[in-house]
C-alpha cells in the first residue's frame, strides 16, 4: 500500500512540476569563437574586420543586407530605385524602427551617418565611397536620396557593409565602447582579451524571430587552442577557424558540421612603394618572381586557397587570370634585382599581423626571398600595432613588406587613395578606375575591370597570393551559420538550435 501511495504521490508531483523537468526546453544561447578581438565596436571608425564580425546586423544595421550568395535585400530600407545612369539612388526607409537608446530611426540619422563618414577627419575604412556622394538629401522622414559624382552600380551592396552602419547621432561619439544601433542585440559585457557577450534586445521590432537570447564570443588566436575548444565542446561555432590541419578529424566526428566556403578575400604581400628600392617596379617584380604561390598556399593555409595575380578574385565581374604576368621564376628575380642596381643581400622588414595565415605565410615568404638574395627580417606585431604602424592612412607606414588578407569584395577604389598604405600613386590607374565607375553598361565595365587587373599585375603593385577558402565548424545541431562569406559577418538573427 505504501509503495502504491508513493507512486501516486510521485506522479502527482511530476504533473505539478514546471515543464523543464519533463522536457528540456530548446537552447537559447550559443558560444562562438573568433581569432581576433575587435579593437572597438564602431564599424564606421576603423578598418578591422573583427568589428564587423561582432557588430554587423547584430548591434548595428544598414540600409541593405548582404546575403550569403552575395545578393542584397532590404533591411533598414524597405526598397530603393536607381536612375538610369546609376548616379541617383532613392531609398524608402522602414517605419517604426528605433535605436537602442529609444531615439527614432529616420532619414536624418542616415544623412548624419553618411555625412559623418565623409568628413576629412573620418577614419571610416570606406571614406572614399562616402566622399563620392555629391549630396545626401532627406526630403521627408522616410526617404533618403543619394546623388553620386559618378555611376556606382554596386551601391546597394556597398551600403550593406559594416562601414555603412547607421548610427544614432547623440551616441555616435561613444560607440567604440558603448555601441548604440537598431539591431536585435546589445552589448552585455566585454572582458577585454577574453570574451564578449551580446544579449537579445527585447524591444527589437521583430524580437519574436530572434531565437538566441545570448551570444558569448570568445577570442582564441592560437590554432591548436581553437581546435581544442571545439573538440571539448567549450565552443559551439567557429567561423573562419584555422583548422586546415585538423579538418579530417572534424569531418570524421559526427558532432560537427564542417563547411568549406568561398570568399571574396585577397591575401597579398603588401609592398611599401614609399620605401627605396621598392619604388622601382623591377624590384617589385623580382619579389613576385621569387614567390611560389602554390608553396605559399600549402605552407600558409594547407592548400585552402586559389592563386590570384591581382587585387581581384575569381567570381567577380570581369575577372581575368593574371597569374601568368608575374610567374614564379627565381632566376628572373635575380636578374631583375641586378638590372635595378640592387646589391644583395637586400634586407627588408616583414611586419606580420597575428593571423596564422600571415605568421605561417611569412616564414614561407622569407625562405623563398632568401633564395634570390632578399633577407626578410620578420617582425611579429599585434593587430593594433599593425593597424597603426602599417595600415593607418596618416602613417607612419613603417614597413617594407607585410602579409594581410583584404576581405572586402569591391575595394579596387582603395588603390586610388593617395594615403593608402601601399603608396601606389599612378595617374593612369586612377583615370582607368574613374572610367570604370563612370560606365553603367555592365559588359563595358567588365572589360575595363580586366584592364585594371592587368595594370596592377604588370606594375607589381603587391605580391598577389591567393583567394582564401574559409573553414567554418559548428555543432551539428546549430543552424543558420553561413558556409560562404561574401563579407566577414556573423548574423546571429538567423542562428538557432534545432
Amino acid at each position: 500500500m505504501f509503495r502504491k501511495l508513493s507512486i501516486v504521490a510521485f506522479a502527482a508531483a511530476l504533473a505539478a512540476a514546471p515543464l523543464p523537468v519533463l522536457a528540456q526546453s530548446k537552447k537559447d544561447s550559443v558560444v562562438m569563437a573568433m581569432a581576433l578581438e575587435p579593437p572597438g565596436l564602431d564599424p564606421t571608425n576603423a578598418a578591422a574586420a573583427a568589428i564587423a564580425e561582432v557588430t554587423l546586423y547584430n548591434i548595428y544595421e544598414t540600409l541593405t543586407k548582404i546575403n550569403e550568395d552575395g545578393t542584397t535585400s532590404p533591411l533598414l530600407a524597405e526598397s530603393w530605385t536607381a536612375s538610369p545612369d546609376l548616379k541617383t539612388y532613392t531609398f524608402k526607409l522602414r517605419k517604426g524602427v528605433k535605436f537602442h537608446n529609444g531615439e527614432p530611426f529616420d532619414s536624418a540619422a542616415v544623412k548624419f551617418s553618411f555625412e559623418r563618414n565623409a568628413v576629412p577627419t573620418s577614419t571610416n575604412k570606406d571614406k572614399s565611397l562616402f566622399q563620392s556622394f555629391e549630396k545626401v538629401d532627406a526630403p521627408d522622414a522616410d526617404t533618403v536620396v543619394i546623388s553620386l559624382k559618378n555611376s556606382e552600380p554596386n551601391l546597394p551592396f556597398l551600403l550593406g557593409q559594416a562601414s555603412g552602419s547607421i548610427v544614432e547621432p547623440k551616441s555616435a561619439a561613444t560607440n567604440i565602447t558603448q555601441p548604440v544601433g537598431t539591431g536585435p542585440y546589445q552589448l552585455g559585457a566585454w572582458a577585454k582579451g577574453s570574451s564578449m557577450t551580446l544579449t537579445k534586445w527585447a524591444d527589437y521590432r521583430n524580437a519574436a524571430a530572434i531565437k538566441l537570447a545570448k551570444v558569448t564570443i570568445r577570442f582564441i588566436s592560437d590554432p591548436s587552442a581553437q581546435t581544442a575548444a571545439l573538440l571539448s565542446g567549450d565552443v559551439d561555432a567557429f567561423p573562419r577557424v584555422s583548422a586546415q590541419r585538423t579538418i579530417a578529424q572534424f569531418k570524421a566526428d559526427p558532432r560537427f558540421n564542417v563547411m568549406v566556403g568561398g570568399s571574396r578575400a585577397k591575401t597579398i604581400v603588401g609592398i611599401n612603394h614609399r620605401k627605396k628600392p621598392l619604388d622601382d617596379v623591377r624590384v617589385r617584380r623580382a619579389i613576385l618572381a621569387a614567390i611560389d604561390r602554390k608553396a605559399m598556399i600549402d605552407g600558409a593555409v594547407d592548400g585552402f586557397g586559389t592563386p590570384i595575380g591581382s587585387f581581384y578574385v575569381p567570381g567577380a565581374l570581369g575577372y581575368v587570370d593574371t597569374t601568368g604576368i608575374n610567374p614564379y621564376d627565381p632566376e628572373k628575380a635575380k636578374k631583375l634585382l641586378a638590372e635595378a642596381g640592387v646589391t644583395t643581400p637586400l634586407e627588408l622588414s616583414l611586419k606580420l599581423p597575428p593571423p596564422s595565415y600571415a605568421r605561417q605565410g611569412g616564414e614561407v615568404l622569407a625562405a623563398q626571398l632568401a633564395k634570390v638574395g632578399i633577407i626578410a627580417k620578420i617582425e611579429n606585431v599585434e593587430w593594433a600595432q599593425w593597424l597603426s604602424q602599417v595600415f593607418a592612412g596618416n602613417g607612419p607606414h613603417n614597413f617594407d613588406l607585410t602579409i594581410v588578407s583584404h576581405v572586402e569584395p569591391f575595394d579596387l577604389v582603395k588603390i586610388t587613395e593617395p594615403d593608402y598604405y601601399l603608396g601606389y600613386n599612378n595617374d593612369a590607374f586612377n583615370a582607368l578606375y574613374k572610367q570604370i565607375v563612370s560606365t553603367p553598361d555592365e559588359a563595358a565595365r567588365a572589360k575595363l575591370l580586366g584592364d585594371a587587373q592587368r595594370m596592377l599585375a604588370t606594375d607589381a603593385v603587391s605580391g598577389y597570393l591567393y583567394q582564401p577558402q574559409l573553414i567554418t565548424i559548428t555543432n551539428k545541431k546549430l543552424k543558420g551559420v553561413w558556409k560562404d562569406v561574401p563579407q566577414y559577418e556573423n548574423d546571429f538573427s538567423r542562428w538557432a538550435w534545432e
